[in-house]
């Protein structure tokens, strides 16, 4: 690995909060929830009747024919991308395809695609099933759409770590640029689960709100009152670049993207290890990585889902990996508002991050009515953030015993 710098140029979302980042970002620091009842017919025989669909959905954004294509990741997917690229300022020729990469992740892939190709499979027979089934289904099919979008030739890659996923592509970016194989990678996460099935085994796992009659109360991180997490759609896209490359071209950056730090907890398929000691670890490789020390670190972006377990483990496992310096750190969970997005939760949470940074103000955590005494300043309302050089984490944890860990210093 060399020593070039990292740093993100654009960024892009669709989210139950905003269509963009403006709307969404707003929307994050007035504390305003995107989760809503779900009026579909295949509802009312859930337990859990709730979700963070996308504000905006992807057919009033993308041209019809296009989007007929793609499986609904892949519409959000290319929704947020566009959005990063031309955030950042980026045109035809200013990128040599060869020096520009993808690395867009997914938890699940194209699940609703499957799941009505096969419904029409066994109600009409094979040859109602879609010839374009295979590349919309495909986990990768969202990365390669924006890879053959972009022209990217460097590379097109697409992690699969559960609910880590979205970090997990934004961390290989960061290494792809120094290792000196890309100069420009477009990298993010999606994910469009909102479907009876996903919503229907996540809830045998008890591991869903089923607060049905509040739902906008129903995501609260560190609340004693929470039951569960809420499912949530969309996608976060970043434009990273090499720091020569950015300045070259006289591009706006908004933050570096510093270190990253990848863990295995190896316990469980679906608990956290309850004393967090992967996602301690993953927290340290990060600030290594990026040449930090606690002492730099102001602001954590936590994982913090509204699980009874999670939220403690991730709360012991700050304060182990911060130590002291923790007392000066704000930490939020922006999945207050948005609920969980799986594979593209980390992406959103990085999007999230990177402004609080560039903007020095940190969204609150809504729903903490009465928070559990867990030793983190945890923001309940927007919180301002010092002048000067500041670092700050995103965490992202996935059933496997994921653990990815993001180190973004200001800039």
């Amino acid at each position: 690995m060399n020593d070039r710098r990292v740093v993100v140029t654009g960024l892009g979302t669709t989210s139950p909060v905003g269509g963009d980042v403006p709307t969404t970002w707003s929307a994050l620091l007035g504390g305003v929830s995107g989760i809503a009842p779900l009026t579909q017919p295949w509802a009312e025989q859930l337990g859990a009747r709730i979700a963070g669909e996308v504000a905006v959905d992807p057919s009033e954004v993308l041209d019809r024919v296009k989007a007929r294509r793609l499986d609904r990741s892949g519409q959000l997917a290319m929704v947020a991308a566009t959005e990063a690229w031309a955030d950042a300022g980026l045109a035809e020729g200013v990128v040599e395809p060869e020096r520009l990469g993808v690395a867009v992740a997914s938890g699940i892939g194209g699940v609703t695609t499957l799941l009505a190709n096969y419904d029409a499979l066994l109600e009409k027979g094979p040859r109602r099933v879609s010839p374009l089934a295979i590349p919309m289904l495909m986990p990768n099919g969202p990365a390669a759409a924006i890879g053959l979008a972009l022209g990217a030739k460097a590379g097109v890659h697409t992690p699969v770590s559960a609910c880590a996923s979205g970090n997990e592509a934004i961390a290989l970016g960061i290494d792809l640029i120094r290792l000196g194989r890309a100069d420009v990678m477009v990298v993010g996460g999606t994910e469009a689960a909102v479907h009876p099935l996903p919503l229907a085994a996540f809830g045998q796992m008890m591991a869903l709100s089923k607060r049905n009659d509040e739902p906008e109360r129903a995501s609260r991180p560190w609340d004693r009152g929470r039951d569960g997490f809420v499912m949530g759609e969309g996608a976060a896209v970043l434009v990273l670049e090499s720091e020569e490359h950015a300045r070259a071209r006289g591009a706006r950056v908004y933050a570096e993207a510093a270190g990253a730090g990848i863990t295995a907890d190896s316990h469980d398929i679906a608990q956290p290890d309850p004393a967090g000691l992967g996602a301690t670890r993953a927290m340290g490789l990060a600030l290594r990585e990026a040449g930090m020390t606690p002492d730099d670190v102001h602001h954590v972006n936590a994982h913090a889902t509204s699980t009874p377990q999670g939220d403690l483990a991730e709360a012991t496992a700050i304060r182990a990996a911060l130590g002291s310096a923790v007392e000066q750190v704000v930490v939020t969970s922006t999945k207050s508002m948005t609920g969980h997005l799986l594979g593209a939760a980390g992406a959103l949470e990085s999007v999230a991050t990177v402004l609080a940074l560039h903007e020095r103000v940190v969204p609150p955590t809504i729903n903490l009515e009465d928070p559990e005494d867990v030793g983190l300043d945890i923001a309940d309302r927007r919180r301002d953030l010092p002048d000067g050089t500041l670092g700050a984490l995103n965490n992202s944890f996935g059933f496997g015993g994921h653990n990815v860990a993001l180190a973004f210093r200001s800039v």
